[in-house]
């Protein structure tokens, strides 16, 4: 029973390396560790104690591809590699400066010959013409440059509008034939005017060319005669209801209410679109004799016919 509290065989021993061995033996147990059991030669304890310990694992070999068993090729000169890359970036930064310079003596040559070229950017969801008011036309032509293209889009308008008036005669059985010459005068109308009017003037305020000025005149005024020709809508030009002007806008209400109140208002639609129209050419015409561009056109006119003689 004097064994009774015996230190723990797990402990570790705390051991003074400058104490002497005699005193080391005294005062701890000697224990010693045999076929994973340890055993005390203390004489009070005679059983031997469990190791509760896990017994080490084998020692594996290093493995740093992580179980795959890939070689890593490691360049053992990796300055031949960086020469090769940097001599393909000088390269394509000699072939790239090659063809800035191609394109910029191409605009040079077009700058040089008058040629602008012109961007499509509007309108901006789907670009389809080159269109820049604010940038490109002179401070004092912005106004009317800007009231000539209302009258532009006033006709996209009005034309539009037509179909949905002769769309619902039809239905009503006014007959196709008015519904496929709506559609024409749809699809013939609004890149007509803007190639053979729109485009002329925007150049001619841009560039002051008096030969623009001649083609806006000359097909404005086709233009405005459609415009009248379109509001009054006579039977003996236009058969059937084709377009929306006052006559057809007459014959259709007494038949039918609805639509003859489709047709008045395409009739006031041309009416708004004549008096634009009348306006624009009217100062138009007064910046042109204004500016003398009216005697620039003479003078081209007769060096032409001059030429054409000769």
């Amino acid at each position: 029973m004097a064994h009774r509290y015996d230190s723990n065989p797990f402990d570790e021993e705390e051991v003074n390396p400058f104490s002497e061995p005699a005193v080391r033996g005294k005062t701890s147990s000697q224990s010693s560790y045999s076929g994973g059991a340890f055993y005390t030669t203390n004489p009070g304890s005679v059983a031997p104690a469990t190791n509760s310990r896990l017994s080490p694992l084998n020692p594996e070999p290093a493995d740093y591809n992580y179980g795959f068993g890939a070689t890593v090729d490691i360049p053992l000169d990796p300055s031949t590699d960086l020469k090769k890359k940097e001599k393909e970036l000088q390269a394509k930064e000699a072939e790239l400066r090659k063809r800035e310079q191609e394109v910029r003596r191409k605009e040079e040559a077009a700058a040089r010959a008058g040629i602008v070229l012109e961007e499509k950017n509007w309108p901006p969801f789907f670009p389809i013409i080159h269109h820049d008011i604010a940038n490109e036309i002179p401070i004092h032509l912005q106004r009317l440059q800007y009231v000539a293209f209302t009258s532009l889009l006033g006709l996209a308008l009005c034309l539009t509008w037509n179909i949905v008036a002769v769309t619902s005669a039809w239905i009503k059985g006014e007959g196709v034939k008015i519904w496929f010459l709506a559609i024409i005068y749809f699809i013939a109308g609004i890149p007509g005017a803007y190639v053979l009017w729109y485009r002329p003037l925007y150049r001619a305020f841009r560039t002051d060319s008096a030969l623009n000025f001649g083609w806006f005149f000359l097909f404005y005024l086709l233009h405005l005669g459609f415009c009248i020709l379109a509001a009054v809508a006579p039977p003996i030009v236009f058969k059937g209801k084709s377009l929306t002007g006052i006559l057809s806008a007459i014959d259709v209400v007494g038949d039918h209410a609805v639509i003859g109140i489709f047709y008045f208002v395409g009739f006031g639609l041309f009416c708004i679109e004549t008096l634009i129209s009348i306006w624009v050419i009217q100062q138009v015409y007064m910046y042109f004799r204004g500016s003398g561009k009216a005697a620039e056109m003479k003078q081209e006119a007769a060096r032409g016919a001059m030429r054409d003689a000769i």
